[in-house]
């Protein structure tokens, strides 16, 4: 039998590498119109992410993008602020725990492609459409 009372979560390098991996692992083609969007891990979100999103709790806030989304921007406009992708890492952690049914790589994926939804200008509610249609 196994116990987790000896278990430690990853840290946040190991975090990092499991989203680069997740990166890395995403069609080339896909990656590329991403152009130079920026990953961070942290292991909550800060105070004014939690307040531009309207939440308080930053346990409900696995992932976030901030940026300019694709369908916004205009080759007449200065160039951009580089769009980011935050993970946080305990409220996916959490999130992870509470699941059986997929690995913490298979969580982190998900939630980098949902962020990186958000830069192809892809609502919540979009992204929740394609994923109910098994696109």
């Amino acid at each position: 039998m196994t116990t987790t009372a000896n278990l430690t979560p990853p840290t946040l390098s190991d975090f990092e590498t499991l989203a680069r991996t997740a990166w890395e692992q995403m069609p080339g083609a896909y990656r590329a119109l991403c152009g130079h969007v920026e990953l961070f891990v942290a292991d909550f979100a800060d105070a004014e992410m939690l307040e531009a999103v309207g939440l308080e709790d930053p346990f409900e806030l696995t992932g976030l993008y901030m940026g300019v989304d694709l369908t916004q921007q205009s080759g007449m406009d200065p160039s951009p602020e580089a769009s980011r992708v935050f993970l946080f890492r305990r409220p996916i952690l959490d999130e992870w725990a509470e699941r059986e049914t997929v690995t913490l790589g298979e969580l982190i994926a998900h939630v980098l492609v949902h962020e990186i939804g958000h830069h192809f200008g892809l609502s919540d509610e979009d992204m929740h459409k394609i994923e109910d249609s098994g696109a």
